[in-house]
């Protein structure tokens, strides 16, 4: 169960410094504790400045915030480093020449024990598949690796908070689903995850979905909800259905699916298997 507030933008605007255009304008956004929110929208829709306002790496221009235990007059060091982010390419935010240095990098910045740090680092690159690596180059890692490196990096500031900025657009299909099972495995511990993506094949962990259309919120809806939108609807706000639901919808219009049958591999199978009496 989602627990206290952990994000929230009231009123929030962002422009850059020399720019009239507002990136984002009028943001009400309240996050709580334990959610998984996905956030959506087109190129230029601010999603990733909204990201950056979350981590404490921008503040509004105009309007209020508060940010994992802290308003936008804090510290932003005391505040991010409770929400830790992943980009999209890795090479971004990887500092370090070994595993075990990259891990180390946010917990010395924090002024953790040395002792402390060997377990926080041991248990990161654990938890992304990474143990047994601790003293092989960055350079030798492949690019999904690298990505799981980044997300260990982000988990051994012990965060409440896991922000992920499209950091599943550049992975093949296998290095995805590895990715996801830490993320959900991360979530199932009680922390808040917020996911920037454009592929709504990569939301289905989601509880919540989100959708920014010209720096405004157009859309909050829980993903139930949302994986019922037609198509059509879907296709109004730019947006395209995944292959899966796109097929269970075409079913449901067939009737060979009924209207509640979750898009689901297992439930559509299911659903199918009693359809034809097998």
């Amino acid at each position: 169960m989602p627990g206290a507030a952990q994000f929230i933008l009231s009123g929030a605007e962002f422009s850059y410094p020399g720019s009239s255009r507002k990136i984002l304008s009028g943001v009400d956004l309240e996050i709580r504790a334990g959610e998984w929110v996905a956030l959506l929208g087109s190129n230029g829709s601010g999603k990733t400045t909204l990201l950056k306002i979350l981590s404490a790496l921008l503040a509004p221009t105009q309007g209020s915030s508060f940010i994992c235990g802290g308003g936008s007059e804090r510290p932003a060091a005391n505040r991010s480093a409770r929400c830790a982010i992943v980009f999209q390419n890795p090479e971004d935010q990887i500092v370090a020449s070994t595993l075990e240095e990259e891990a180390a990098f946010g917990p010395e910045n924090l002024g953790c024990p040395t002792e402390e740090i060997r377990g926080r680092v041991s248990e990161s690159l654990a938890a992304c598949g990474l143990a047994g690596m601790e003293t092989r180059l960055v350079s030798s890692l492949s690019g999904g690796q690298k990505q799981r490196l980044a997300l260990a990096g982000a988990l051994a500031m012990h965060p409440a908070a896991i922000l992920l900025d499209e950091a599943l657009s550049m992975l093949d299909p296998q290095s995805r689903r590895a990715f996801t099972e830490i993320i959900a495995a991360e979530h199932a511990k009680g922390k808040t995850i917020v996911q920037v993506t454009h592929r709504l094949e990569e939301i289905r962990g989601a509880e919540r979905v989100l959708m920014l259309k010209e720096g405004k919120i157009a859309l909050d809806m829980r993903r139930e909800d949302f994986f019922k939108m037609k198509g059509s609807e879907l296709s109004e706000l730019g947006l395209d259905l995944p292959p899966l639901e796109r097929l269970c919808e075409g079913l449901k219009g067939d009737g060979l699916l009924p209207e509640g049958c979750a898009p689901e591999i297992c439930a559509v199978e299911k659903c199918l298997n009693d359809a034809f009496g097998r």
